[in-house]
């Protein structure tokens, strides 16, 4: 069955650290509240062809409405992949989302950045984009890019296919993107099939995955599903996320929030097996409660937040699927002490929790606005959170009582050979982090950690090159640009 699909739980596998929220028994249970909305309460569906795929296997329909029996969702779990290798560029496989292996980004979809020279507020732009791809591809820690975008400087609503180029164009690690609508997303997946030399290549290495949502609570829009079942069609990756808040768009209880969004989620993956069994699909849902004082969403600046994601990924590991989840986001309007904090808690139960891909790095006020400094500090958490969960090795090696035993009391271990093959790695070593005595971090300068994160964003802009295209490939893209510019697609 399903579960059986889902690597062994934290109570046996010691590996590395992590934590629970849920037992095994409480997954199931969340599971069967799950079953009991999607049979009992149903959805709205508003497109004609997701309710003929829902139709001819059996679901009870009322107009929009549709009721969708246990089994079918069953049968969508066992169907869909428990893993799914994400490439490079250039096709080589670099993320393997399986198990609890997790991997970290940006996010989509914010107007406003911070802008890197006067630290003001300020509309995105095209440039913007291609900086973050960049950072993406220069930072270490940052394994596939998100554009943290939505570019005011295009044609509007061709945004997010001008996105996909600036990525492509300056990062060779894999793309998550939105779609605004059916006709962009073929475009986008026109650029990608260019890069990759072809379809077939794209469809066996895929290095773009779609990002798309429903209306949560349990509607699902014409476009959303329009775009699902394209991705389903093309066998290329697709993430099913909704957005909800609990208090306002799901119930006022952490796991009602749960419930909700996966709710929604496995109702999207009912309909895409059923355009195509097989292909591939990621859950997921940015789960988040409203405070009520402000009517704002809370965007990590919560323990809920952090409790409901590693929630969610637990029960979607349970369920033996791959899971996208959010981390490394802020609800600060600057990046200042409490955006460390939520950074640092959120990405830390990120990967405690073992979600697969984990997005938004680089976020602020409540994903409305966006630092390239962010993601330089993201980068480094990372880095720091990942040696804490990586645990402590335990052989001969580590154990060193020969060592010990050899340099016997009162002497040292700096001369040994030990020492030597292991100091660059046994301990963690800070890229930006100082760690200098009072006189030499004086002479230096006095630099804080917010002045050394601009520095270190300015340096790498200014000498990381991005492996390039070939022209007839950029070339390639500015005619599926200017198609759609046009109002035709590729």
């Amino acid at each position: 069955m399903y579960w059986e699909k889902c690597s062994s739980s934290n109570q046996f596998d010691n590996g590395s650290v992590r934590f629970s929220v849920f037992s095994q028994d409480q997954c199931a249970r969340v599971f069967r509240a799950i079953l009991e909305v999607l049979e009992r309460t149903g959805a709205r569906i508003y497109n004609e062809e997701a309710l003929e795929l829902l139709r001819n296997a059996g679901c009870r329909i009322d107009g929009e409405r549709v009721w969708i029996p246990s089994r079918l969702v069953e049968k969508a779990i066992e169907s869909a992949p428990s893993r799914l290798a994400l490439a490079d560029r250039n096709g080589k496989r670099r993320l393997f989302l399986e198990g609890r292996n997790t991997y970290f980004g940006p996010g989509p979809t914010n107007p406003n950045f911070i802008d890197l020279d006067s630290g003001e507020r300020r509309k995105v732009t095209k440039q913007d984009v291609r900086n973050v791809a960049r950072l993406v591809d220069a930072l270490p820690s940052l394994d596939f890019c998100m554009s943290l975008a939505c570019i005011s400087d295009v044609t509007p609503v061709l945004a997010d296919v001008h996105e996909v180029q600036a990525m492509l164009e300056n990062t060779s690690k894999p793309i998550v993107s939105w779609a605004f609508n059916l006709n962009n997303n073929a475009s986008i997946v026109a650029l990608c099939e260019a890069a990759a030399g072809g379809a077939a290549l794209l469809r066996d290495n895929p290095f773009f995955v779609l990002y798309t949502e429903p209306a949560t609570p349990l509607k699902h829009p014409k476009e959303s599903l329009d775009k699902l079942l394209f991705m389903a069609e093309k066998e290329l990756p697709v993430i099913y996320t909704p957005g909800v808040q609990g208090n306002a768009t799901a119930p006022s209880s952490l796991a009602g929030v749960i419930v909700m969004a996966a709710s929604d989620c496995l109702a999207g993956l009912v309909i895409h097996q059923l355009k195509n069994p097989g292909a591939p699909f990621i859950a997921g849902g940015v789960t988040t409660n409203m405070d009520m004082r402000t009517m704002i969403h809370c965007y990590a600046s919560s323990p809920d937040f952090c409790l409901m994601h590693a929630g969610y990924s637990e029960l979607v590991q349970y369920l033996g699927l791959p899971m996208f989840s959010t981390a490394g986001a802020s609800d600060s309007k600057a990046l200042d002490m409490q955006t460390a904090i939520e950074y640092s808690l959120s990405i830390y139960t990120a990967a405690l929790s073992g979600a697969n891909l984990v997005h938004d790095v680089g976020f602020l006020e409540s994903g409305m606005s966006a630092s390239l400094q962010g993601l330089v500090m993201g980068d480094e958490i990372i880095s720091y959170v990942r040696k804490m969960i990586a645990g402590i090795r335990v052989d001969d090696e580590t154990l060193a009582v020969d060592v010990i035993d050899a340099v016997g009391p009162g002497g040292h271990f700096l001369q040994e050979d030990h020492t030597y093959r292991n100091f660059k790695t046994a301990f963690w070593l800070p890229r930006l982090m100082n760690r200098e005595q009072y006189p030499a971090w004086e002479a230096g300068g006095r630099l804080t950690y917010d002045q050394r994160l601009t520095e270190k964003t300015r340096q790498l802009l200014a000498e990381h090159q991005p492996e390039s295209l070939d022209h007839s490939i950029v070339s390639e893209f500015q005619k599926i640009i200017d198609m759609a510019e046009g109002g035709r697609v590729a």
